[in-house]
C-alpha cells in the first residue's frame, strides 16, 4: 500500500444527540472522493478519536470503508496510552476494512527511544495491516527525531510516517536516509509546500477537509515542478492552513466545513463552540481560500 498525494484526515460529524452522524460521514467520504483526494484518514486527531468509543471508533472506519467502495484505501488512527489497546483498536480496523493504520507512540507517556521501539514492535506484530508513524509532539507529549523514524522504519510491518514536528527540514532528512521503499508525509498545512519539494510522497491534510480540489491541485503543481502557480494556490490555502497548528484546529475547521456547505458541525466535550473572534478567523481564511461564505 502506498500513501501518495492528498489524504484527508476526515473529521467526525455528530447530530443533534451526540451520536456519531454517519450519513453525514459518509456523504463527506464521497465528497472527498470526488475532489480528486487518494485515500482517508479516520479517527486520527482530526476524527476526535480521544473522544470515542472503541465501538465509535469501528463505525467510524466502516462507515468510510463501505463509503470508499473501493476507489481509495482507508486508514485507521489506533493510538493509545499502550499497545495492548493499541492492538484492540487494530484488531477493529482491520476486522472494519481498513487498509492500514496511523500510530503516535504511547499516549501520555514521553518514553525513551527503546520503549518506543518495543511499543511500535509489538504493534506490528500484532496486525498484517501496514502501519504509519504518526510523529505529532503536540499531540503525544513525544517528539520521535529522524535517528528514531529510522530505526522504526527496519521494524517489518512499518512503512511511511507522518512527519508533524514542524520542522520541514526533517523531511529530506528522513527520505534520503530511509530510501523508496519508506514513504515521508507532510503531517502539518502549512509546509506542504515545502515538503512536497523536500520528498513526501504525499499529505495528511487537515485542510483537505474543506478544500480538497485546491489541495489536490497544489500537489500536482509541486509534483509537476511548476512552483510559480503552487505558490499562487499556496496562498490562497495558507490562511486556513495555518489553523492546523492550533489547539483548536478541530472547531476551527469544523466551522470551515460548515462555512463553505459542508457538514462540520458540533465537537465534544471538552472541546467548546468558537469565540466570536475565532469564528470571525474562520471567515476571513475562508474568503481567502476564494470560497463563497455558506449563509
Amino acid at each position: 500500500m502506498r500513501f501518495e498525494g492528498v489524504i484527508p484526515a476526515v473529521m467526525t460529524p455528530f447530530d443533534e444527540g451526540g451520536s456519531v452522524d454517519t450519513t453525514a460521514l459518509a456523504a463527506s467520504a464521497g465528497w472527498l472522493i470526488d475532489e480528486g483526494v487518494t485515500g482517508l484518514v479516520g479517527t486520527g486527531t482530526m476524527g476526535e478519536a480521544g473522544s470515542l468509543s472503541a465501538a465509535e471508533r469501528r463505525l467510524v472506519i466502516e462507515t468510510l470503508v463501505a463509503a470508499a467502495d473501493g476507489r481509495t484505501p482507508v486508514t485507521a488512527g489506533a493510538s493509545s496510552e499502550t499497545a495492548s489497546r493499541t492492538i484492540g483498536y487494530a484488531a477493529d480496523a482491520a476486522a472494519a476494512g481498513a487498509g492500514a493504520l496511523m500510530l503516535l507512540p504511547p499516549l501520555g507517556y514521553a518514553g525513551d527511544e527503546r520503549e518506543i521501539e518495543t511499543f511500535y514492535r509489538t504493534v506490528a506484530d500484532s496486525t498484517e495491516l501496514p502501519i504509519m508513524v504518526y510523529n505529532n509532539p503536540k499531540a503525544s507529549g513525544t517528539d520521535m527525531p529522524p535517528r528514531l523514524i529510522l530505526r522504526l522504519a527496519e521494524i517489518e510491518g512499518v512503512v511511511a510516517v507522518k512527519e508533524c514536528s514542524e520542522d520541514a527540514r526533517r523531511i529530506a532528512e528522513i527520505a534520503a536516509a530511509a530510501g523508496d521503499d519508506f514513504e515521508v508525509l507532510v503531517g502539518g498545512d502549512d509546509w506542504a509546500l515545502e515538503g512536497f519539494c523536500a520528498g513526501a510522497t504525499g499529505w495528511i491534510a487537515g485542510v483537505a477537509n474543506v478544500a480538497p480540489r485546491e489541495c489536490v491541485e497544489l500537489f500536482r503543481l509541486c509534483r509537476e515542478g511548476q512552483l510559480e502557480e503552487a505558490r499562487a494556490v499556496y496562498a490562497r490555502i495558507l490562511p486556513l492552513a495555518r489553523l492546523d497548528m492550533r489547539p483548536k484546529l478541530v472547531q476551527l475547521f469544523k466551522a470551515a466545513m460548515d462555512l463553505v456547505g459542508r457538514h462540520g458541525g458540533p465537537s465534544r466535550p471538552p472541546r467548546l463552540p468558537l469565540t466570536e473572534g475565532e469564528r470571525r478567523e474562520v471567515e476571513a481564511a475562508v474568503r481567502t481560500l476564494g470560497v463563497e461564505v455558506a449563509g
